[in-house]
């Protein structure tokens, strides 16, 4: 049992509380700007449940000078994020939250920070090691259709299903349209052909519900499923 997960503060962003059982990792999914002048950005990321990391001041200088001033840059980029029990607020130690590596840089990087009106500090941001890009790969699986697409998300962890959540139904639909696209034009002498062939009214049914509608909108083809239909039917009660 997690007892962790107990703990949570409730709130509308992460918290350093959140991270007292360690560090985590996350992937940027959109960055926003806000009203608050506390608080003027938003980092969405994947997973985040709707409690995205609103850096503060110095954390978005770090971001500004590793990543550069175009949030809108920051999107599928990784960063690690851990409690600093040090970081002060009105003079006390309330801790707070620093970012200890980024993605998308091939050395460590360096700066001074404010650490209180009188003095600045060096921080150092150490690169994050690439690791698979669970978010490209799902999108990757969507482009092969339905079936891939239910391998691969079948094959992922609870943490990794987790963060495939907020995208999810947008795949399927993805996944869908490939398939659609993958499926054997049906032209209507075909369609003509399997009205024909239809041998029971169940059987005109589902094979008529599997038509593309630029099909059943032809005349001919509605007019001999018609007449199958009302053959089949005459034929069931015996007319």
């Amino acid at each position: 049992m997690d007892m962790s997960k107990t703990i949570s503060p409730k709130s509308d962003q992460l918290n350093s509380d959140d991270l007292i059982s360690g560090p985590i990792t996350i992937r940027v999914s959109k960055v926003s700007l806000l009203s608050s002048p506390d608080q003027p950005v938003a980092i969405h990321f994947d997973g985040d449940n709707g409690k995205p990391y609103k850096p503060g001041k110095s954390m978005r200088r770090v971001m500004v000078i590793v990543w550069g001033s175009d949030g809108n840059l920051y999107h599928g980029r990784s960063m690690t994020l851990y409690r600093d029990e040090k970081v002060r607020f009105g003079g006390q130690a309330v801790g707070g939250i620093r970012i200890s590596h980024m993605s998308h840089i091939d050395q460590a990087v360096t700066m001074a920070l404010t650490e209180t009106k009188a003095s600045r500090k060096p921080f150092t941001v150490k690169p994050l090691a690439a690791e698979p890009d669970l978010q490209a790969d799902a999108d990757a699986a969507a482009s092969a259709g339905m079936a891939a697409y239910q391998a691969f998300f079948k094959a992922c962890d609870a943490d990794q299903r987790k963060a495939l959540m907020p995208s999810h139904e947008a795949r399927k639909a993805i996944a869908a349209q490939v398939d659609a696209k993958a499926s054997p034009a049906i032209d209507n002498s075909a369609a003509l052909a399997a009205i024909e062939a239809a041998a029971t009214l169940p059987d005109l049914m589902a094979m008529w519900h599997g038509l593309p509608q630029s099909v059943t909108d032809d005349e001919a083809v509605y007019a001999a499923y018609d007449a199958k239909r009302d053959a089949l039917s005459s034929h069931q009660t015996g007319e």
